[in-house]
């Protein structure tokens, strides 16, 4: 006995295509060109979750150098220091601070200024 897959077949073409809506031309149309693009974007989602994640410590140690060094220290010695002083504060919070609050952040380089002296 043959297997007809006429409703279940219909069902995952319209899934895919309804995925797709929005493509351009016969992406956003055609089951294999729809399955072929959305294959494509879950793949480039993939990855750039990973490069998200890369952009924004960028993002972050930028900010922290330019509010470091406008204290007076680099940005490599202003973290070798924290090491020195064992203050646990991640880049994300860090970045925060120096954004937010001048103040607290010049305290803290103070800190990591005293412990590399």
């Amino acid at each position: 006995m043959r297997v007809k897959r006429g409703t279940v077949r219909h069902h995952r073409h319209k899934k895919v295509i309804k995925m797709v809506k929005g493509q351009w031309g016969t992406r956003g149309r055609l089951f294999r060109r729809s399955n072929e693009a959305m294959m494509k974007s879950y793949w480039y989602a993939y990855r750039d979750r990973r490069t998200r994640r890369r952009d924004f410590r960028r993002l972050w140690i930028t900010r922290i150098n330019a509010a470091s060094r406008a204290n007076g220290l680099p940005y490599s010695k202003f973290i070798h220091g924290l090491k020195l002083a064992n203050v646990d504060l991640d880049r994300k919070v860090m970045a925060d601070i120096a954004v937010r609050d001048e103040e607290a952040f010049a305290k803290i380089v103070d800190v990591a200024r005293g412990a590399l002296t």
